[in-house]
């Protein structure tokens, strides 16, 4: 196994080390938080191509034969991490492009001076690679092995599921709140808005919770590395924590809706 996955994450590396080059030449180091979710679509079918098709399964001996074709549970992981890398792909692609470089981005080479391009490259982009191997561990040990059935995965495919539609309607209804012009300025505090301050992160979430239990029902709990770590960036790093320290500036009735409204989680809000 350690060779499927030390594989996948040199694979990674050098499709981020091809997203820098393009980076340098549209001087744009925000494209990678639209290959972000892409990066994990590839690192899971990479898996599957590398475990099933080129060097047969990596399932439990007591599962399968060498040489066994994939059954078709060997596919529901890559199916799940494709929709939604490749939903989450989309929608930033409509949000960003277009609209120039991300400020993130901007302070930084700012900062940095001549020498950004070349440090874009370990801080950003293959930082972002090594990241996205980490968080999908529980999706690559799940590809290359075989599911078995156990309400342990049924609870993870339905924890994916309520994260996928968090995430979407939250996305969708914030995308209507901003094309009203009577908006502009205003806090979005409706829908799914009203119960956290952050329901696509909250969706993010409760995603890979859900990959990582499908996992652990092969007994793949040392995975939990995994949705630990997206867990930590959602809420504390680059998510929501990021986020909630620059918002308040831009939107003056923040704080009044971040004392009624939850954080993370969702709850009722406060009166």
């Amino acid at each position: 196994m350690i060779e499927f996955l030390l594989g996948n994450l040199v694979i990674v590396a050098i499709l981020m080390s091809a997203l820098w080059v393009v980076s340098i030449v549209v001087r744009d180091a925000s494209i990678v938080d639209i290959f972000w979710g892409v990066a994990f679509v590839a690192i899971v079918w990479a898996q599957y191509a590398r475990a099933w098709t080129l060097q047969g399964p990596a399932c439990l001996p007591e599962q399968c034969d060498a040489g066994a074709y994939p059954p078709a549970t060997a596919l529901i992981v890559p199916i799940l991490v494709t929709i939604w890398g490749l939903r989450l792909a989309v929608y930033l692609a409509w949000r960003n492009l277009g609209k120039g470089e991300d400020q993130r981005y901007v302070r930084m080479r700012e900062r940095i001076g001549p020498r950004f391009p070349l440090i874009s490259l370990v801080v950003v982009f293959l930082l972002q690679a090594l990241l996205a191997w980490v968080v999908a561990l529980p999706a690559q040990v799940a590809t290359a092995m075989i599911p078995v059935e156990a309400p342990v995965a049924l609870a993870g495919f339905g924890l994916w599921t309520l994260g996928l539609v968090f995430e979407t309607v939250g996305d969708l209804q914030l995308a209507s709140f901003k094309r009203d012009p009577a908006n502009r300025g205003q806090v979005m505090d409706r829908g799914l808005w009203r119960y956290t301050r952050h329901p696509n992160y909250f969706g993010d979430f409760c995603v890979w919770w859900g990959i990582f239990l499908i996992a652990a029902s092969i007994g793949a709990w040392w995975t939990v590395i995994g949705p630990v770590v997206m867990s930590i960036l959602l809420i504390r790093v680059s998510g929501a924590g990021l986020l909630e320290r620059t918002i308040g500036e831009r939107r003056p009735g923040y704080a009044e809706y971040a004392r009624r409204t939850s954080g993370f989680f969702p709850r009722p809000p406060r009166p």
